[in-house]
């Protein structure tokens, strides 16, 4: 390949990313800061331990699947 030919894509990155910086401020909020605490804060409310998908009720389900097994390897 010809030196010539070769594309320095370092400008094209550059100018990708300052696109992308530029559309998301004009996306965010004005108060984004307020809005990011809010969302923080709903994800820390703690979830129900037999909540589906919680780690207690997957312990929980494997278990007894575990222990279903073992019983009909022994009977």
């Amino acid at each position: 390949m010809d030196s010539d030919d070769q594309i320095d894509i370092r400008g094209r990155l550059r100018a990708h990313a300052t696109r992308e910086l530029t559309i998301a401020r004009l996306t965010m909020p004005d108060d984004w800061q307020a809005e990011l605490r809010a969302m923080l804060q709903a994800e820390r409310v703690p979830s129900a331990l037999w909540a589906r998908g919680s780690d207690t009720r997957l312990f929980m389900e494997s278990f007894a699947i575990f222990f279903v097994a073992t019983m009909m390897f022994l009977i």
